[in-house]
């Protein structure tokens, strides 16, 4: 089997990166969405770049997704 294309996976990586971005947002928004913007970083920082690292990061950011849209749910 052929190695996995690294160069494909960091740039992968490195766009999927940009929707963990938490800075813009409103205070109680920021505060959930830190914690997956720094772990989502932190896996950059210290993973191999492959399509296993971007599966991650795609599963993370899915889980921060729905923690956002639980701080934002409203029961009308």
């Amino acid at each position: 089997m052929p190695p996995p294309d690294s160069k494909k996976s960091v740039e992968d990586a490195r766009l999927l990166m940009q929707w963990f971005a938490y800075e813009h947002l409103p205070e109680a928004l920021q505060t959930v969405s830190r914690p997956f913007g720094q772990l989502a970083q932190q896996m950059c920082d210290t993973l191999p770049a492959n399509p296993e690292l971007v599966a991650g990061l795609r599963k993370l950011l899915e889980a921060k997704d729905c923690a956002v849209r639980a701080q934002l749910f409203k029961w009308d």
